[in-house]
């Protein structure tokens, strides 16, 4: 049924017409006749831009049928539930789960104005979240509607959204409590109503405390009017309170079975209503959901039980019936099992209860009378004693909630959440509704003051005269109601009477207030009932029962009954019933009233008690409702209420009759009528003149504002009374905005008319030009055609002529061509038979030549063999006699002494040529051994070849009978294979045919079959390429699940540092408490471990296991404030982490093993070959015994072995309490190493010693020994040639002793020759030196001699200081050179000394004794060759604080930044690490890793908010670890290295743990520079990128409401879109200045556009009035500045781009046609990067800003969402703003050599030094 219909005005009213003609929407025409008494006209409807708006109070036109239609279109086509209507928050039910309350949502409207976003339940909670830190006032929301409006769902969100943005102060989890505290209400006071599943049949009002810092420390429930009647009571198609449903549906439960429970069914208090189970709900569920809700807000085991225990006993009491006696009594009959199982449950006798159900007690002045009551009055006392104890029970519930919620430190503020029941009028009313409709009359007068004083406070504050409104007050209601005689007293006055009834009541109502109060009626056709007129709506309330329930009697001795039980929950819930003022109490209404209001107590008089425990009901409430009101008059309201669109709980079906019926009854048109009766449309200067620029002349533009506004308006509406203004505003009367808009609109479609008129012209000239070029064109084709035919036929002509020539050319030269080549074949046949005669005759002659050349030459060579054999053999002959001559003579003459003697003289002489000869004989010798070993092998060669000829020579006469025979057989074998091929040949005859044949049927067939090959071939070509992009998309997805896998680690790692920040917060607060109470010192023992637990653990998984084992071992800590879930993956991850690293662990200590096995056989295989070297040359030269060898080497072996064993258990026992000073092991330990190294040193001089005295006797002797091995070894080799040359021996042995002495002293000769040459050389060198220096000296002389005297000067002192210089840098090499030696002597000499000074020091203090003494610290500016620095900076073990303060601490990135080179940290760091490596010091190596990296998450942790500092520490943490890499020495990071770079490796120590520890901490690090960026972004992009007008004048600023959006005008304090790229550009540059690897910027970039469109998008989505074809241009506007940013800094290909897709496609949605298919085709495959829920909702949110542009139809975004129902994508409407991507960090070797690297004195690292 529609209250109102839309039309449209055909003619013209004037005044005067009784008849209007009209159209309707449907197109119907119709005459609406004016009332002829008033004339009112029918309200105007606002223009259509303004349809839609956010915020009623926008509207031009404000009344009923203005909101109902605003109100219809956002539910029905924008499905938009959330409205303003001033202040108030109206929200619409739409019977659907909507995903607009994630957390995403929540956090998109946090920190937000009101008006900023669109209207939500989020938004008002965030207001008075804002309202209560702003202005340090408590707030209160007030939720209120029908039943089944939705008022609990709006009032449990907004609970979520403060338990979401605040938090709690502890980590007992506040939060989840309070929300927790929803289902145990719930399932107690909801209950199935005709017009709810989940009606709250109470009211409730829940403060939520915070504190100073604003977080949640705990919560307040008040409850009223619970519905009792409803325990005994339901109307069909309802159901009782949802506990009892759970119970039942959890009967099966073994702990349930004392309980005797059934189905549903079975009990008359919850089968009454016949409908016993709600679709799509699950009680048994909801049990589970209630008990877990009650552990969770500490209400134990045994108390739950109890509950269950009276709801159970409450439903079985409900099953007691009665049989009557008589009229007046009545009876149970015995053992009735509905009672005796009530009675077990609540432990109380049978025959008590049995007995006080059917009699009551009577008590009269003088004596007590004991009275049975009839069936009907046991069946009410029954069901009041069964309301009695639920609402008790109700009480006590609320009571231990609020226990649970209870702060544990002082409140500071709160915020109140009220969930009441709305107007309620139904066909019967009765004293419920009456309760309700009064509390509902109180709270519309509170919000119709509030609202008065708002428009008040507005109008002062503009300086606007102020005139009274008049608005409706409800005073007058709430009198009749309250006030003395009212309807409320004359209700306890006839309670109080002995014999009151409802009718007498109702006829003392009469006669008091009929006729005297304009609000109070009775009705024609009953004197039992009255009627009140409500603000809302007349309500006709039945009187039958009033008295009843006011009363609500219980009878004395059922509860004395109840007290007596053994039970002891049962007794607990009535021990103070009568303290009803106490504030831990229940009242029989079911209110908790807080303390904050002190009652002073009664005095104590008899029978007080009882007099105070009959307080009627509805005082109760009076009572109540007045101290809620006292509270909510004492905080900021904000109002929400409740709209149930329709009764049969449609989704997003509106009824309009029901709505305009709710809007009247919950004051939204009373906000509505209050603001239309003053100047409801509110504009600012500002955006006035934007809007309405364009009726503005230039000259009417003056550089006020405000006297410009003022100009024009007083142009434009000449009534001066329909506008005011104030001091930054103009305030319209309703309608005039919409006024100003049509002259607007007017103006524009004149403007668009003129516009059209000039285009169309441009377009129909530019036409007439195209159609004229045109007919010109085919002119000049046609011509063109004509002439090139005829020039065709020329050409064709000219041809012909020129073919006859050539043809007849071609004839004759043929014939000639014949001719000439017959006669030309025959001449070369003649010449070639003539030439190839020849060539036989000359090729004959030339091998007769060469044959007789062959003979000749062997004849001449056998005879001069012949000859020269000949003649040599007379030549020995010879010579053999004339030796045995000589040789007579000289025996003859050695006999002779004399002759002995003269050849002594001279027998140098005849020894050296004796030695001559000897040698030449020795040559002549070999010669002639090597000639005859030649001939030897030649003959053998001979030899063999001939035996393999001869061998040739019988295979092949073998072979020659075996042909013979075979020859035979082949000549048979021939004769059949003649036959054969006769037979083949005919064969193949006939095969060829067939060939030929199948041939033919082949190429037929192929013809057949070739297209379904063809398809087949494609049909493979299509499977291929789809096998090809299966491999690319699953390549994809390998990449994709790489990322997650990455992203997980980082999100993990980023966990693990949280929580590692919290260890560290609880540790320094356990610190500050060991300082305060010095009982729990012992504890201070846990922190000094922990930089050992992280070193052991490279900073991984034991660390934060054992940070959680602290956690827990702390007493203050009750529950870790961790989610279950992530705790267990957590737990899991650290654990195979550790797996995984035990296992590389102990892969590693096996190979260090094997290798120190296989060094120490080698070295000691070296050292018993040395030892047993020395030995044997002992033994050899008889100088020891072999005892002293043994002992040397026995205790040689002793001491290796006790050295290895020594070393192995130092590597084996790392841990510190074995290696701590003091220990026994250590001290054993040490005694052993101090005894072992001083016999070491002894056992070394005694073996140095021995080797001296060798080396001496072994100069002394190596003469004689070598002379005697000379003389055996020619003994044993030459025995003939001895005895050949002297018999004796006695001229050999002289001869070898000249000869030895010969070569001593020509070895002597040749080293003086030696050096003798090389001094030659150096003075040859240096002459040559001192010549070339001599020349440049006469060079720069003459030079001088030319120059003027004073440049003379300037250039001999300009010589002399470049050769001081060059001597410098000389002596300085040398100095070097000299201190390079010392110290590598001193390190060789003090290696025991320092292990020692290790191992007395600690493992974390140890001080190389040779560190500690003094070296020459050279200053760092004097000018190095640096070729000679290795690229290492020294410093000593306790300036390692001071290094990492000076370089990590205490350094400012912004010096550092601008003058030094980028990474200069990271290099100096790793320089010092490389001389921890060259020194091979595992321990200073590992300490200064630590401290490195604990100083570096020191320094984020102080100045984590700064962007310069965590960039500058990410660049260098990368530049670390890729010094890490590039000189780790591994071949895949040696790549790029130079020569001198390689050999910088790291030598002794593999810190690939390490490295993953820095990659950890990079990753950190990165996340920490993500949240820093998105800081300082965040308030930038919706002002910059949505708010901001870029492109001026493209879109006006539209009308607003009460709740003001942010100008969209940028003041000084706005940001633009300048302000974000000047921001992006700051950020570059710092990076860039820091020296951050490119790709890493890249990645940082990304990340950046990926928040700007996240929280673009995000803001879009949830602004209406941001989403219009104007807003779509400026958007994209904005991205084309974003990457036209990206093109200048040359990070197009960083994927940054991509981020903005989804933008770009949503600001294209925004610009493209919305109407026909095709266009809803184009849309779904443009908006391929946006969700089908992001694309439904801006279609949704489509609002056109001017008239030129159209909605978007509903029936289109329904083909919309047909089209896209099959894309799979997620559900989430909003982008996760705080998704990181993972971080990678490629490795960028350094090409900056190390040694190059200068140490500035501004860094104050005075104390290292180069090496």
């Amino acid at each position: 049924e529609e209250v109102w219909k839309s039309a449209e005005l055909l003619k013209d009213y004037k005044p005067g017409d009784k008849v209007l003609q009209l159209r309707l929407e449907e197109g119907k025409d119709l005459e609406y006749s004016l009332d002829p008494k008033t004339k009112e006209l029918p309200p105007l409807r606002n223009p259509d831009i303004l349809v839609g708006e956010n915020d009623l109070t926008a509207l031009s036109y404000l009344h009923e049928p203005a909101v109902l239609h605003n109100l219809k279109v956002r539910f029905i086509d924008s499905k938009l539930i959330y409205t303003y209507c001033g202040i108030v928050l109206v929200a619409i039910n739409p019977y659907e789960q909507l995903p607009i309350y994630g957390e995403d949502i929540i956090n998109a409207y946090s920190g937000q104005n009101m008006g900023d976003m669109d209207p939500h339940i989020f938004a008002v909670a965030e207001e008075a979240y804002k309202q209560m830190a702003r202005d340090e006032r408590n707030q209160s929301i007030i939720v209120s509607g029908e039943s089944g409006a939705g008022k609990t769902v709006s009032a449990k969100y907004a609970m979520r959204y403060f338990a979401t943005v605040s938090g709690s102060a502890s980590e007992a989890n506040v939060e989840e409590k309070v929300l927790a505290s929803n289902p145990i209400m719930e399932s107690i006071g909801n209950a199935k109503t005709t017009r709810n599943d989940n009606s709250s049949r109470f009211g409730k009002y829940i403060e939520i405390g915070f504190d100073k810092r604003y977080r949640i420390i705990g919560a307040n429930m008040r409850t009223y009017l619970l519905e009792k009647s409803r325990v005994v009571f339901q109307a069909e198609e309802e159901r009782n309170y949802h506990i009892f449903y759970q119970l039942c549906a959890s009967a099966a439960l073994p702990e349930f079975k004392t309980l005797r429970l059934g189905n549903a069914n079975y009990f008359h208090y919850t089968k009454q209503g016949g409908s016993p189970v709600i679709d799509g709900v699950d009680d048994a569920k909801e049990m589970m959901n209630t008990r877990q809700a009650c552990t969770l807000l500490g209400i134990s085991d045994s108390y739950q039980m109890g509950i269950f225990r009276i709801l159970a006993g409450i439903l079985h009491l409900g099953n007691v019936e009665f049989a009557s006696r008589d009229s007046d009594s009545c009876t149970i009959p015995p053992k009735h099992e509905p009672l005796t199982i009530f009675c077990d449950l609540m432990g109380v006798e049978y025959e008590e209860m049995a007995h006080w159900l059917c009699h009551r007690k009577l008590a009269t002045a003088t004596e007590t009378y004991i009275k049975p009551i009839s069936k009907l009055h046991a069946i009410n006392a029954r069901d009041a004693l069964a309301k009695h104890i639920y609402a008790n029970l109700f009480n006590w519930i609320v009571d231990h909630v609020n226990k649970a919620l209870h702060a544990t430190v002082k409140q500071h503020s709160f915020i109140g959440v009220l969930d009441i029941y709305g107007f309620e009028t139904f066909e019967i009313n009765s004293f419920e509704q009456f309760c309700i409709n009064y509390a509902n009359e109180k709270l519309q007068q509170q919000f119709n003051m509030h609202v008065f004083k708002l428009e008040q406070e507005e109008y002062m504050k503009e300086q606007i005269p102020w005139t009274l409104i008049d608005f409706y007050d409800n005073q007058p209601c709430i009198n009749l109601i309250e006030a003395k005689m009212g309807v409320l007293d004359l209700l306890d006055e006839e309670c109080k009477m002995p014999k009151g009834s409802d009718d007498s009541w109702a006829q003392k109502l009469y006669n008091t207030h009929l006729n005297k109060c304009a609000l109070f009626e009775k009705p024609r056709m009953s004197n039992k009932a009255f009627i009140i007129k409500h603000f809302a709506d007349k309500v006709e309330y039945q009187c039958e029962g009033f008295l009843e329930k006011n009363k609500d009697t219980v009878y004395e001795e059922q509860i004395k009954v109840l007290k007596s039980s053994k039970f002891k929950l049962l007794p607990e819930l009535f021990q103070d019933e009568e303290k009803v003022l106490s504030p831990t109490s229940a009242t029989p209404s079911g209110r908790v009233p807080l303390s904050r209001m002190p009652i002073k107590p009664a005095k104590a008089r008899p029978g007080q008690a009882s007099k105070e425990h009959k307080k009627t009901v509805g005082h109760q409430f009076r009572n109540s409702l007045h101290l809620l009101m006292e509270t909510l008059n004492a905080t900021t309201p904000h109002y929400v209420r409740c709209i149930k669109p329709n009764d049969f709980k449609f989704p997003f079906t509106f009824d309009e009759k029901r709505a305009v019926q709710q809007l009247r009854a919950c004051g939204v048109l009373e906000t509505i009528r209050i603001s239309a009766a003053g100047f409801p449309s509110r504009w600012t200067y500002q955006e006035f003149f934007s809007r309405y620029r364009v009726l503005m002349k230039q000259k009417d533009v003056l550089g006020d504002r405000k006297q410009t506004c003022k100009n024009v308006l007083e142009k434009l509406i000449q009534d001066k009374d329909k506008y005011q203004f104030g001091k930054t505003k103009i305030f319209f009367r309703a309608g005039q905005v919409a006024y100003l808009e049509k002259i607007r609109a007017d103006k524009l479609r004149a403007a668009c008319i003129r516009i059209q008129k000039t285009i169309r012209g441009w377009l129909m000239r530019k036409k007439y030009i195209r159609m004229r070029r045109a007919a010109i064109t085919i002119q000049r084709h046609v011509r063109g055609y004509q002439a090139r035919c005829y020039a065709k036929f020329l050409r064709r002509t000219r041809a012909a002529i020129t073919i006859q020539k050539f043809q007849r050319m071609y004839v004759v030269r043929k014939r000639y061509q014949c001719m000439r080549d017959a006669t030309i074949a025959l001449q070369a046949l003649l010449r070639g038979y003539m030439v190839r005669n020849k060539y036989q005759m000359m090729l004959r002659e030339h091998k007769s030549v060469v044959i007789q050349k062959h003979v000749r030459g062997w004849l001449a060579r056998r005879r001069y063999r012949r000859t020269l054999r000949a003649i040599v053999y007379l030549q020995c002959c010879y010579r053999r006699m004339m030796a045995k001559r000589e040789l007579k003579k000289l025996k003859i003459e050695a006999r002779s002494v004399e002759r002995y003697k003269k050849l002594h003289i001279g027998l140098e002489n005849k020894i050296m040529q004796l030695q001559r000869k000897i040698d030449e004989q020795n040559k002549e010798y070999k010669s002639l051994l090597e000639k005859m070993n030649s001939l030897e092998i030649t003959y053998s060669t001979e030899t063999e070849k001939l035996r393999g000829d001869v061998e040739r020579l019988r295979m092949s006469e073998e072979e020659a009978k075996n042909a013979t025979n075979r020859v035979i057989s082949l000549q048979e074998e021939i004769a059949k294979l003649r036959k054969e091929l006769h037979q083949t040949q005919s064969e193949k005859k006939s095969i060829e045919e067939w060939a030929d044949k199948y041939k033919h049927e082949t190429e037929q067939a192929c013809e057949e079959t070739l297209p379904k090959r063809n398809s087949h071939l494609e049909s493979l070509l299509s499977l291929a390429e789809s096998m090809e992009k299966k491999l690319v998309e699953e390549t994809k997805q390998l990449e994709l699940d790489l990322n997650d896998e990455r992203l997980r680690y980082q999100n993990l790692l980023n966990e693990f540092s949280r929580l590692e920040e919290r260890y560290d917060d609880l540790k320094d607060e356990m610190n500050l408490m060991v300082v305060k109470s010095s009982n729990i010192s012992v504890f201070l023992s846990f922190p000094s471990l922990f930089p050992i637990f992280t070193h052991l653990c490279c900073g991984r998984g034991t660390l934060l296991d054992f940070s959680l084992l602290f956690l827990k071992q702390e007493p203050s800590e009750k529950k870790a404030a961790l989610d279950m879930s992530l705790f267990l993956k957590l737990q899991k991850r650290v654990s195979e982490l550790e797996q995984e690293k035990q296992s590389l662990q102990d892969e590693l200590d096996r190979k260090e093993e094997q290798a120190l096995r296989a060094k120490a056989k080698v070295d000691s295989l070296q050292l018993v070959k040395s030892k047993a070297l020395d030995l044997d040359t002992l033994a050899d030269c008889n100088l020891n015994s072999p005892d002293l060898r043994q002992e040397l080497e026995s205790e040689n072996k002793k001491l290796k072995n006790e050295l290895n064993e020594l070393q192995k258990a130092l590597t084996e026992t790392r841990a510190p309490e074995v290696t701590a000073p003091g220990a026994p092991a250590y001290r054993v330990l040490l005694d052993q190493l101090t005894s072992v190294s001083e016999e070491l040193e002894v056992r070394k001089e005694e073996v140095l010693i021995l080797r001296s005295q060798l080396v001496s006797q072994k100069e002394a002797i190596q003469p004689k020994v070598n002379h005697t091995q000379r003389l055996h070894c020619v003994g044993e080799q030459s025995p003939q040639d001895y005895h050949m040359l002297n018999e004796d021996g006695e001229l050999w042995l002289a001869y070898e002793g000249l000869k030895q002495a010969n070569r001593l002293l020509e070895s002597q000769l040749q080293s003086q020759k030696k050096s003798h040459e090389n001094e030659l050389e150096s003075l040859r060198g240096e002459i040559q030196s001192l010549k070339e220096e001599n020349n440049r000296q006469q060079q720069l002389l003459a030079q001088n001699l030319q120059l003027p005297p004073e440049a003379r000067i300037e250039a001999s002192l300009q010589h002399e200081i470049t050769r001081l210089t060059n001597e410098n840098l000389d002596l300085m090499e040398q100095l070097e050179k000299q201190d390079k030696t010392v110290r590598k002597l001193k390190k060789q000499l003090k290696v025991f000394a320092k292990k020692i000074g290790e191992l007395e020091v600690g493992q974390m203090e140890n001080i190389s004794p040779g560190q500690i003494i003094d070296e020459p610290i050279r200053p760092v500016n004097i000018p190095r060759k640096e070729k000679d620095f290795q690229g290492m900076l020294e410093y000593k073990k306790e300036d390692e604080q001071k290094l990492v303060k000076n370089l990590i601490l205490e350094l400012k990135p912004r010096g550092v930044a601008v003058n030094l080179i980028p990474g200069l940290p990271a290099y100096i760091l790793f320089m010092c690490v490389r001389h921890a490596d060259y020194l091979n010091d595992d321990q200073k190596v590992r300490s200064l890793l630590t401290s490195t990296i604990n100083g570096i998450k020191k320094v984020l942790k102080k100045r984590g908010d700064d962007f310069e500092t965590v960039s500058f520490w990410l660049s260098n943490t990368c530049r670390f670890l890729h010094c890490l890499k590039q000189y780790s020495g591994e071949e895949g990071f040696m790549k790029h290295n130079t020569p001198r770079q390689n050999e910088h490796c790291l030598t002794n120590f593999d810190l690939a743990e390490y490295r993953q520890v820095l990659s950890d901490l990079a990753i950190q690090i990165y996340q920490q520079l993500v949240r820093v960026l998105e800081n300082i972004l965040q308030p930038m992009i919706v002002s910059g990128m949505l708010e901001h007008e870029t492109i001026q004048g493209v879109s006006g600023v539209k009308p607003t409401g009460l709740r003001k959006r942010t100008s969209s005008i940028a003041d000084e304090g706005t940001y633009t879109l300048d302000s974000i790229i000047r921001q992006l550009n700051s950020f570059h540059s710092v990076m860039c200045q820091h020296g951050m690897d490119p790709e890493l910027i890249k990645q940082v970039v990304k990340q950046m556009f990926y928040i700007i469109g996240a929280v673009t998008l995000n803001n879009l989505l949830l602004r209406k009035d941001m989403c219009s074809w104007s807003k779509g241009m400026q958007i994209r506007y904005n991205v084309s500045q974003l990457e036209e940013w990206l093109r200048d800094k040359n990070l197009m290909n960083s994927g940054a781009k991509e981020t903005l897709e989804p933008l770009i496609q949503a600001a294209q949605l925004l610009q493209v046609k919305k109407k026909t298919d095709e266009d809803a085709e184009a849309i779904c495959s443009m908006c391929n990067a946006l969700t089908t829920a992001q694309i439904v909702k801006v279609l949704n949110l489509y609002t056109p800003v001017n008239e030129f542009e159209e909605r978007v139809l509903v029936s289109f975004i329904r083909t919309i969402q047909v089209r896209l129902r099959d894309r799979k994508d997620s559900p989430q409407l909003l982008m996760d703003a705080k998704h990181i991507f993972p971080v990678t960090f490629p490795f960028n070797p350094s090409s900056l050599a190390l040694e190059t690297i200068q140490i500035p004195a501004s860094l104050g690292l005075g104390f290292i030094s180069r090496v």
